[in-house]
């Protein structure tokens, strides 16, 4: 994490943190210059997604599998009551019952898979990345260069990579229920009327509504995400500071306190900015079956 014959310093130490394990498409490792770089990979990102996605899906496997008629247990209850849950958001929000038959399971995976990813953060900060470093070490890696963040959702690329999603499903409902000429009209026509004089600025305010729901539907949860992953860091920075200073010897008992807190606070977090996104995905799938 620092260079050899010094601990490192709290900015090195959050700095470390903060850095992807990013190869390129070939695997080869690489550092992303720019925000927006998409020869650059955050395996570590991809990895916990896909490992998480796999997960979420063996855990309602397992639900459905064990589904009983009588009187259910404790497991296959909490999910009833979720499955119930996003059933209900999902007839309030899409009314065309074909279309549900595939939303509804979508908006159940998104918020199991959304919540899992966010549920990373209550890990402790370096568990999954000490064991990486020491594995990459053992490997004939260099330990000052083994990245490894384990919030997928506190990445930019992922959030924004399932808010575009999101975006392309609205594109394809909007053709599938509203036609070709339907939603081209609709895009020229609203929100100022069907004069031809108004058609280029109801497409400009079509196209910037398109653009901004979808970037403030992924800033959104990466933003909550992201400050989350800070804080816990900054605890973490707590205990270790403990042998710096006389008074240092109860910042343990505050790095013990605080990590607590704001863990049992964070569990409302991971699970409100999942329901959210959720309800977001919904919500803008809605507005692709109705006409404004």
């Amino acid at each position: 994490m620092a260079a050899e014959g010094h601990a490192p310093t709290a900015s090195e130490y959050i700095v470390h943190h903060l850095q992807h394990w990013q190869v390129d498409w070939s695997g080869h490792p690489v550092v992303q210059k720019a925000i927006v770089d998409f020869n650059v990979l955050n395996l570590d990102s991809i990895l916990y997604a896909l490992a998480l996605g796999a997960l979420g899906c063996f855990v309602m496997w397992l639900a459905a599998r064990k589904a009983t008629s009588g009187v259910p247990g404790r497991f296959q209850a909490a999910v009833e009551i979720l499955v119930e849950m996003v059933d209900n958001q999902a007839k309030a929000n899409i009314h065309n019952a074909q279309s549900r038959k595939f939303i509804a399971p979508l908006a159940l995976t998104v918020f199991v898979w959304v919540f899992l990813l966010n549920a990373m953060d209550l890990l402790p900060v370096d568990l999954l990345p000490a064991l990486w470093t020491q594995l990459h070490a053992a490997t004939g890696g260099d330990p000052h260069h083994a990245y490894m963040r384990v919030v997928p959702t506190a990445d930019l690329s992922t959030t924004l990579g399932l808010a575009v999603a999101v975006l392309f499903l609205r594109f394809w409902y909007s053709l599938k229920v509203k036609g070709a000429g339907g939603w081209g009209h609709e895009l020229v026509t609203a929100p100022f009327g069907s004069h031809p004089v108004l058609w280029p600025v109801n497409l400009l305010m079509q196209c910037i509504e398109y653009i901004a729901n979808t970037v403030s539907h992924g800033m959104r949860l990466f933003g909550n995400m992201y400050a989350g992953e800070l804080v816990f860091m900054l605890i973490a920075l707590m205990g270790g500071a403990m042998a710096m200073s006389l008074t240092g010897v109860l910042l343990p008992v505050g790095h013990v306190v605080a990590g607590f807190i704001w863990a049992v606070f964070h569990i409302l977090v991971i699970t409100l900015q999942a329901f959210i996104f959720m309800m977001l995905a919904l919500i803008y799938l809605g507005q692709s079956h109705s006409a404004h």
